[in-house]
């Protein structure tokens, strides 16, 4: 877990309130579909308890799971950038208690309170930059040629 993306680090606590104000308790069992790449993307998560898989669809072969998610980690980062439509796929590993939260209200708060908005975009912004990263580097450790090259 990268703690500068958790958003109890990223977001003050004054923002952190704000945006809990819009969260509903929401839990999946081992196994459930989050969503799917390409399709429309209308939620987020925020973890609570247990652990989900972010994966991408690989023509011919399994999905590759680039990334697993825990505590206080987001889930979801496609909402925010038109055209809104999942990048990657997630599904819940183990047993998952998660906060939620309707993209649209968040977006619409976003929009009332540059401040706000300036802090959630900044905090999804470094979450993908992150998740970017890791997709790389789990997509070169699965497919790349021994030697083809280094990681930095």
């Amino acid at each position: 877990m990268t703690s500068a993306t958790t958003m109890t680090t990223a977001l003050e606590p004054a923002h952190r309130e704000r945006l809990m104000g819009l969260a509903h308790e929401v839990s999946f069992p081992a196994g459930t579909r989050l969503f799917e790449e390409g399709h429309r993307a209308d939620r987020f998560w925020i973890v609570r308890t247990g652990t989900v898989a972010l994966d991408l669809h690989v023509p011919g072969r399994r999905p590759a799971v680039i990334e697993t998610l825990g505590h206080g980690e987001l889930v979801g980062w496609s909402w925010h950038f038109p055209p809104h439509i999942w990048h990657l796929g997630a599904e819940a590993m183990s047993p998952v208690r998660a906060w939620e939260f309707d993209a649209e209200a968040v977006l619409a708060m976003c929009a009332t309170d540059a401040e706000f908005g300036r802090a959630v975009a900044v905090w999804v912004g470094r979450v993908v930059a992150q998740r970017l990263h890791a997709s790389r580097v789990r997509l070169l450790d699965l497919y790349a040629p021994y030697g083809s090259g280094s990681l930095t």
